[in-house]
């Protein structure tokens, strides 16, 4: 009988279209590392175009049922007609359904990918950061020098706050959706002490700078000064020597 036999087919798109939500709409998700995460978003793509390849099928149905209603008593219309309506609409939402959250799992996985990229270039730059805080550790040297390692180091430290801006909103959005919450909570703990240690720290070494410039500066007046002294003297002590004045015949601090 051709009616047993079309809805035998629309029975098993049913229950195909139902053990679909059950597997991957109706399951409760739990992201807890990024293979979990990555691997659901592959999951839902195969599950995806699994059902966009059914579409053959419900055409195929559709193509039967309406052929059969074609040429059967009008008393059989109705309940078969009513059943491959509903079956379309099921597979349409199943479909956009489906395809809905495969697109927000991208998205989220693209979020993921976004703060690890962000991560990495702010921790690039600590690392720099901690470099020139050894290189400046016990700088020897003039105040010239000393003056273009702060420079340096004031350069560094003129680090626009984008990325951590950034960091802070990307891990915001994934850990209210309970996505990777406790690894993105340890990551970014780890990276905001890290953060504000070597901030602290390369403050602190701007104002040892300053300092060292200052009594470098000092140190170089003062000699500059004894040197200046010194060439008096010299030009007084050559001139005596020069008129073979005895050394009792001078000022005592001559002598």
């Amino acid at each position: 009988d051709k009616t047993v036999s079309l809805r035998k087919d629309l029975s098993e798109m049913h229950e195909w279209i139902t053990q679909a939500e059950e597997e991957y709409l109706e399951r409760d998700f739990e992201y807890k590392t990024p293979d979990e995460l990555q691997k659901a978003v592959e999951e839902l793509k195969r599950a995806k175009e699994e059902a966009l390849q059914k579409e053959v099928k419900v055409k195929l149905i559709t193509d039967s049922v309406n052929n059969f209603i074609a040429k059967a008593p009008p008393a059989a219309h109705e309940a078969l007609k009513k059943e491959l309506d509903v079956l379309i609409t099921s597979y349409q939402q199943l479909c956009s359904r489906l395809n809905g959250k495969w697109k927000t799992l991208e998205e989220v996985w693209a979020c993921w990918r976004e703060l690890l990229s962000y991560l990495d270039a702010e921790n690039k730059w600590l690392n720099e950061i901690e470099r020139k805080l050894k290189a400046t550790e016990n700088i020897q040297g003039g105040a010239e020098e000393i003056s273009e390692s702060l420079d340096s180091l004031e350069r560094l430290m003129r680090h626009p706050e984008d990325n951590r801006n950034q960091i802070r909103e990307l891990a915001q959005t994934l850990t209210d959706g309970g996505i990777l919450d406790e690894l993105i909570n340890e990551k970014l703990e780890k990276f905001n002490t890290r953060w504000e240690e070597l901030h602290q720290e390369a403050v602190r070494r701007q104002k040892s700078l300053e300092q060292s410039i200052q009594s470098a500066q000092e140190t170089d007046k003062t000699l500059r000064l004894i040197q200046e002294s010194l060439a008096v003297i010299d030009k007084q002590l050559t001139a005596y020597t020069a008129d073979r004045v005895d050394a009792a015949q001078v000022p005592q601090e001559a002598q």
